[in-house]
Protein backbone atom coordinates (compact mmCIF):
# COMPACT_ATOMS: atom_id res chain seq x y z
CA UNK A 1 0.00 0.00 0.00
CA UNK A 2 1.28 3.52 -1.28
CA UNK A 3 0.57 6.63 1.51
CA UNK A 4 1.63 9.11 2.79
CA UNK A 5 1.38 10.69 6.79
CA UNK A 6 1.11 14.06 7.52
CA UNK A 7 0.86 14.60 11.39
CA UNK A 8 -0.31 17.52 13.06
CA UNK A 9 -0.93 18.66 16.28
CA UNK A 10 -4.69 18.17 16.37
CA UNK A 11 -5.13 15.60 13.62
CA UNK A 12 -3.57 13.47 11.03
CA UNK A 13 -4.10 13.08 7.01
CA UNK A 14 -3.67 9.36 5.54
CA UNK A 15 -3.23 10.23 1.88
CA UNK A 16 -3.67 6.94 -0.04
CA UNK A 17 -1.18 7.01 -3.50
CA UNK A 18 -3.06 4.41 -4.71
CA UNK A 19 -5.80 4.23 -8.05
CA UNK A 20 -7.40 1.32 -6.44
CA UNK A 21 -9.03 0.61 -3.14
CA UNK A 22 -8.68 -3.20 -2.92
CA UNK A 23 -9.24 -5.92 -0.34
CA UNK A 24 -5.25 -5.74 -0.28
CA UNK A 25 -5.33 -2.16 1.66
CA UNK A 26 -8.15 -2.68 3.95
CA UNK A 27 -5.83 -4.67 6.75
CA UNK A 28 -2.78 -2.52 6.25
CA UNK A 29 -5.38 0.70 6.31
CA UNK A 30 -6.79 -0.71 9.48
CA UNK A 31 -3.42 -1.38 10.87
CA UNK A 32 -2.10 2.61 10.52
CA UNK A 33 -4.97 3.65 12.39
CA UNK A 34 -5.12 1.27 15.19
CA UNK A 35 -1.23 2.44 15.16
CA UNK A 36 -1.89 6.30 15.02
CA UNK A 37 -4.75 6.27 17.67
CA UNK A 38 -2.75 4.63 20.40
CA UNK A 39 -0.29 7.06 19.86
CA UNK A 40 -2.98 9.34 20.67
CA UNK A 41 -4.55 11.16 17.68
CA UNK A 42 -7.95 10.89 17.60
CA UNK A 43 -8.90 13.22 14.55
CA UNK A 44 -8.21 11.30 11.50
CA UNK A 45 -8.32 12.47 7.83
CA UNK A 46 -8.36 10.24 4.89
CA UNK A 47 -7.65 11.62 1.39
CA UNK A 48 -9.03 9.65 -1.05
CA UNK A 49 -8.51 12.05 -4.04
CA UNK A 50 -6.52 9.52 -5.83
CA UNK A 51 -8.18 6.57 -5.27
CA UNK A 52 -10.24 6.24 -8.66
CA UNK A 53 -11.73 2.57 -8.34
CA UNK A 54 -13.28 0.40 -5.88
CA UNK A 55 -13.47 -3.84 -6.44
CA UNK A 56 -15.80 -4.49 -3.51
CA UNK A 57 -17.15 -2.64 -0.87
CA UNK A 58 -16.40 -4.80 1.86
CA UNK A 59 -13.35 -3.19 0.98
CA UNK A 60 -14.80 -0.13 2.59
CA UNK A 61 -15.15 -1.70 5.55
CA UNK A 62 -11.97 0.03 6.96
CA UNK A 63 -13.58 3.42 7.08
CA UNK A 64 -16.28 2.56 9.33
CA UNK A 65 -13.50 0.90 11.66
CA UNK A 66 -11.79 3.86 11.82
CA UNK A 67 -15.04 5.75 12.67
CA UNK A 68 -15.73 3.77 15.72
CA UNK A 69 -11.85 4.30 16.36
CA UNK A 70 -12.20 7.77 16.30
CA UNK A 71 -15.30 8.38 17.84
CA UNK A 72 -14.53 5.92 21.14
CA UNK A 73 -11.65 8.33 22.11
CA UNK A 74 -13.86 11.43 21.29
CA UNK A 75 -12.41 12.02 17.81
CA UNK A 76 -13.86 12.89 14.55
CA UNK A 77 -12.98 10.83 11.30
CA UNK A 78 -13.26 13.15 8.04
CA UNK A 79 -12.93 11.36 4.48
CA UNK A 80 -11.88 14.06 1.74
CA UNK A 81 -11.83 13.66 -1.64
CA UNK A 82 -14.29 10.85 -2.69
CA UNK A 83 -14.44 10.40 -6.64
CA UNK A 84 -17.34 9.91 -8.01
CA UNK A 85 -16.95 5.87 -8.09
CA UNK A 86 -16.21 5.59 -4.82
CA UNK A 87 -18.94 8.35 -3.90
CA UNK A 88 -21.27 5.36 -5.37
CA UNK A 89 -20.17 2.42 -3.60
CA UNK A 90 -20.79 4.26 -0.44
CA UNK A 91 -23.97 5.57 -1.41
CA UNK A 92 -25.30 1.96 -2.11
CA UNK A 93 -24.51 0.15 0.46
CA UNK A 94 -25.34 3.31 2.80
CA UNK A 95 -22.26 4.54 4.31
CA UNK A 96 -22.33 7.99 3.40
CA UNK A 97 -25.04 8.32 6.48
CA UNK A 98 -22.39 7.81 9.06
CA UNK A 99 -19.52 8.62 7.65
CA UNK A 100 -17.97 12.48 7.54
CA UNK A 101 -17.23 13.11 4.04
CA UNK A 102 -15.91 16.27 2.48
CA UNK A 103 -15.44 17.37 -1.23
CA UNK A 104 -11.36 18.85 -0.19
CA UNK A 105 -8.94 18.30 2.10
CA UNK A 106 -8.97 22.02 3.31
CA UNK A 107 -12.73 21.44 4.40
CA UNK A 108 -11.85 18.31 6.49
CA UNK A 109 -9.09 20.42 8.08
CA UNK A 110 -11.36 23.11 8.69
CA UNK A 111 -14.11 20.61 9.99
CA UNK A 112 -11.72 19.10 12.66
CA UNK A 113 -11.09 22.59 13.88
CA UNK A 114 -14.76 23.51 14.47
CA UNK A 115 -15.51 20.45 16.11
CA UNK A 116 -12.29 21.00 18.54
CA UNK A 117 -13.59 24.67 19.01
CA UNK A 118 -17.14 23.36 19.89
CA UNK A 119 -15.82 20.48 22.63
CA UNK A 120 -13.71 23.54 24.18
CA UNK A 121 -16.80 25.49 24.59
CA UNK A 122 -18.96 22.71 25.31
CA UNK A 123 -16.22 22.15 28.15
CA UNK A 124 -15.96 25.18 29.46
CA UNK A 125 -19.94 25.85 29.19
CA UNK A 126 -20.14 22.65 31.53
CA UNK A 127 -17.76 23.85 34.00
CA UNK A 128 -19.59 27.23 34.83
CA UNK A 129 -22.70 24.80 35.58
Amino acid sequence: MKFSIDKNEKYVVITLNESSFSNEITPQLKSEFILLNTEGFSNIILDLSQVLHCDDSQDLSSLLFADRLCKKVNGLFVIAGVQPEIQKILELSGLTQSLNMVPKLKEAVDLIFMDEIEKEMLGNFDEES
